[in-house]
């Protein structure tokens, strides 16, 4: 059986989808502080991605937590003396360009535009590279907002059990059972903590309703 071929657009949009559906995709995070890798993506030679591979390079990041802001592909870290650990999973970016073609009926060459998928890895994936290419995520800040009684009761009464430390992701924990939040001190509004913590206790319903979907334990 032949292996279908790889949609490089389809890709691309369905990975969107995706983040646009988790409820805080990594371009719109309402707290401060990261686990690492929302540092705008720049090549292995400190040139910057440009259109949709930002965003690409940002879901992989915050999804695998990376500090480094670099990306490189395998023969690229080779060259700097770096190796890429085993079992790391790349990610996908896209190159946009065009190439001549002449066309049959006019004989006139046509600048025909083509996507070309290619894979890179994040530098802490990476060993041996020079210790430019890694950095250290930037901390969580206290903005010093503050709860809003009533909407804790509110949440509270819902059952979930709700768990803040330090770590700066929100995420419902299926093998614990767990929403996980950060301090609300550490974002920008109230109302952006809230509306995070009322996506995780979707994730937390949706199990109880439909306990069949996960089977296997995830972090949502």
């Amino acid at each position: 059986m032949a292996t279908p071929k790889f949609d490089v657009y389809q890709h691309v949009t369905d990975a969107i989808i995706s983040e646009i559906e988790a409820g805080t995709p990594p371009w719109r995070k309402p707290w401060t502080g990261e686990r690492g890798g929302l540092a705008f993506p720049l090549r292995h030679n400190g040139e910057e991605y440009r259109g949709i591979n930002v965003l690409m390079l940002w879901i992989a990041a915050a999804k695998n937590g990376y500090a480094s802001a670099r990306w490189m592909t395998y023969k690229q870290a080779q060259e700097l003396g770096g190796q890429v650990r085993k079992g790391e999973k790349s990610a996908t970016v896209v190159k946009y360009g065009t190439f001549d073609r002449e066309d049959p009926e006019t004989g006139e060459e046509k600048a025909i535009p083509y996507a070309k998928a290619y894979r890179v890895f994040n530098a802490d994936q990476i060993e041996g590279l020079p210790g430019e290419y890694y950095h250290q995520p930037e901390p969580a800040r206290d903005l010093g907002t503050v709860a809003d009684p009533e909407l804790d009761a509110f949440f509270q009464r819902s059952g979930a059990e709700i768990e803040t430390t330090a770590e700066p992701r929100a995420y419902y924990d299926l093998r614990r059972d767990c929403i996980h939040m950060p301090p609300i001190s550490t974002f920008h509004e109230a109302a952006g903590y809230y509306a995070t913590l009322a996506h995780e206790l979707t994730h937390n319903a949706e199990v109880r309703i439909m306990p069949h979907r996960y089977a296997a334990p995830v972090v949502l």
